[in-house]
């Protein structure tokens, strides 16, 4: 590329072998990205509503609903996993937060979600993500906006601490249920 300079704030894209080079401010690569997250966000709610959907069907699933329909209440810590960002349904208490694709729904996400945006492109080790895992889906209790921002740059997976819950057994009537010790 002779004769060509390029400035850091420049809003372009090199190639250089498979990896795309970016050559812009990270601060207006965050600026941007979140922009773009918020915008899909907004675009899947409006496709919601204009095929006759309520905008609650792009809510993430519940947790705690589901946990009380499946009566799953005994925790079992699986430690340090690496999981599929697809299996990530939802969330503990975060649910108006980020749609079902993880992506911000609230303007108020974006300082927390840009600084790991940019920690994303400067790739940065962030600590993981901590998941409940229920009924085969996993749900976030702790790294919504690093699930975010991995999800919008098309991550497959996250490392995660992951803590299972599981169902009571059904035994005898009046006894308490105690997981199997191969679960533990």
């Amino acid at each position: 590329m002779e004769g060509v300079t390029t400035t850091p704030r420049l809003a372009a894209k090199l190639e250089k072998g498979n990896q795309m080079v970016l050559l812009m401010d990270l601060e207006e690569q965050a600026d941007k990205d979140f922009g773009l997250a918020r915008r899909k966000a907004w675009i899947r709610k409006l496709a919601l509503r204009l095929r006759g959907k309520s905008a609650g069907d792009g809510t993430p699933a519940s947790f705690q609903e589901l946990q009380n329909a499946l009566r799953a209440h005994n925790r079992v810590r699986r430690g340090n996993r690496v999981v599929d960002t697809a299996r990530i349904v939802g969330s503990v208490g975060r649910s108006k937060d980020f749609d079902r694709h993880f992506l911000p729904l609230r303007a108020s996400a974006a300082e927390r979600w840009k600084r790991i945006d940019i920690a994303f492109h400067r790739g940065e080790d962030l600590p993981p993500v901590t998941l409940y895992k229920l009924d085969g889906a996993y749900f976030v209790l702790d790294g919504n906006h690093r699930v975010s921002v991995a999800r919008f740059h098309g991550l497959q997976a996250v490392e995660a601490v992951v803590t299972e819950f599981l169902p009571l057994r059904a035994e005898a009537p009046g006894r308490v249920a105690v997981p199997d010790a191969e679960a533990a």
